[in-house]
């Protein structure tokens, strides 16, 4: 194993910045087969330390940015994380970036930053679903791989990628399926951006929507983001629901929705009546893959809706999140939906 001195100051190589905020790649637990652990609590430079061969990938340059499991994770520090990557890559002394990050909320964080990044250098998100210290821990080549990734000229102007567990996923399709296994994240509408393998990459292809650099969203100087609340759908949904998040100061509201983005007709009738007052209603779906279409089951014209197209809920909300820091209408917000 290289000594970290080594791995910090070889200039010969791409020059790749590691951001990294905590989750299960930092997390330690008290033996190697236990389920439970605690996030963040390996250093970003104990883990470049820890890996054979990286001196001959990328010079490496740790920043440590948070330390949080994922849940935790919070619309400041994607800002802060957001501003960070432009400041680095605008700088010229970065080829790109790798961000260490927990697997539960990674795919609104990805799609976040593929929406604020302003660059087309490569980065590149990664993390692990055992803990550092687990027998068979997937961090070390998920980093490793990540590293490699985000050192490839090649991996320019393809957004920001999520490296788990040898695939190359777009942060705008892909999304967390399993609870433990190491093969949690897919990409369901559009598939894999490519594979890694032992640092081997092989590409299929690019992102088919509007990402970093070609954005209109930014969120340099921006101190906080509009209220956007999540709503569940299901069988006899309260439609009170609606009411309680325009009370306590919701400006938009996602409908993680039945099926094709559908809710009970009580639930339709009362979001109507707010987006007849101004909040913007978003209907997505619960369901794992598959597109909202507009006016299907919902006359979305009639009602004043707007739907999410591919986008998940979670993914949904970051976007509204972002398109309502500047005053739109309702046929602006779909177009974004369409496009991003």
């Amino acid at each position: 194993m290289p000594p970290a001195s080594k791995i910090l100051s070889n200039k010969n190589l791409p020059r790749v910045m590691i951001l990294a905020t905590g989750g299960t790649i930092a997390g330690k637990a008290a033996t190697k087969t236990q389920a439970d652990y605690t996030s963040g609590q390996i250093s970003v430079k104990a883990m470049i330390a820890a890996l054979p061969g990286i001196d001959t990938v990328a010079d490496v340059r740790p920043e440590q940015i948070a330390n949080v499991g994922s849940q935790d994770m919070t619309f400041d520090i994607m800002t802060a994380l957001a501003n960070r990557i432009n400041d680095v890559l605008a700088s010229g002394k970065i080829d790109g970036v790798v961000v260490t990050h927990g697997t539960d909320t990674m795919e609104e964080t990805a799609h976040f930053l593929n929406l604020t990044v302003k660059s087309a250098k490569p980065v590149i998100m990664t993390g692990a679903m055992r803990p550092y210290t687990a027998i068979s821990a997937d961090g070390p080549l998920n980093l490793f791989n990540a590293i490699t990734v985000a050192a490839d000229p090649e991996a320019e102007d393809r957004g920001v990628l999520v490296v788990m567990n040898d695939r190359i996923h777009g942060a705008h399709s892909l999304t967390k399926t399993n609870t433990t296994s190491v093969e949690t994240f897919l990409s369901p509408i559009n598939g894999l951006i490519g594979t890694v393998n032992y640092g081997q990459i092989q590409y299929f292809r690019r992102p088919f929507r509007h990402h970093t650099h070609r954005s209109e969203f930014s969120v340099q100087g921006v101190t906080a983001l509009p209220r956007v609340d999540i709503l569940y759908a299901c069988a006899d949904m309260p439609p009170d629901l609606i009411d309680c998040s325009v009370a306590n100061g919701a400006v938009g509201i996602v409908i993680a929705g039945d099926g094709n983005g559908n809710m009970n007709a009580a639930t339709v009738k009362r979001a109507a009546r707010a987006a007849e007052k101004g909040i913007f209603i978003v209907r997505s779906s619960r369901v794992p893959s598959g597109k909202v279409g507009r006016n299907v089951e919902i006359n979305d014209d009639r009602l004043k809706f707007v739907v999410s197209d591919e986008l998940n809920p979670a993914k949904a909300r970051v976007l509204l999140m972002l398109a309502l820091l500047k005053q739109r209408s309702r046929e602006e917000i779909q177009q974004l939906f369409y496009h991003y």
